[in-house]
């Protein structure tokens, strides 16, 4: 993955424009604003895992598309950063089934290991913690999402085997 500065600089070119190009193909010329979830998810992995004001005025520009529109659905899905994340962002459960498994305990543990509280990057960028409601892996609960892969079944000992892997 690429990092982009995203102040002044047009993200929108090259791949990035070609991944988002691929995602308008599969809707009418008149209906660019449907692809402006996977037009988000590109620009922001391009970005080191967060977007800027910028970055969805550009999207916004780029699928015709007022920019209130963008910021709407930027602000409106948890899965879309608006500060800087960790090069690994920690995406630990605490809905009901993890709650009840554990997953309050594994924060505090991981919150403590990493020096860092949740929303928070630790000093070499490496790491963010982030808590999120159900990922739907109930039935391997305490769980946790660590870029695209699942991690179930969690303890302390597994958190620290997991984490001690990531590079």
């Amino acid at each position: 993955m690429s990092t982009a500065s995203s102040e002044n600089s047009n993200i929108i070119q090259g791949d990035v424009k070609t991944r988002i190009d691929r995602w308008l193909a599969r809707y009418p010329d008149d209906q660019k604003q449907s692809a402006v979830i996977a037009a988000l998810r590109i620009v922001q992995e391009v970005n080191g895992g967060h977007l800027t004001r910028d970055l969805m005025d550009q999207v916004a520009s780029y699928l015709e598309m007022t920019p209130i529109s963008v910021y709407e659905v930027a602000t409106f899905y948890s899965n879309f950063e608006h500060k800087p994340v960790g090069r690994h962002k920690i995406c630990l459960c605490t809905n009901i089934s993890c709650m009840l498994r554990g997953s309050d305990e594994l924060l505090d543990y991981l919150q403590k290991k990493l020096g860092v509280g949740v929303g928070e990057v630790t000093a070499d960028g490496k790491f963010s913690i982030k808590k999120v409601e159900c990922l739907g892996a109930c039935g391997g609960a305490p769980m946790m999402q660590v870029g695209k892969v699942y991690y179930e079944d969690l303890t302390e000992t597994r958190l620290d085997v997991i984490l001690d892997n990531l590079e």
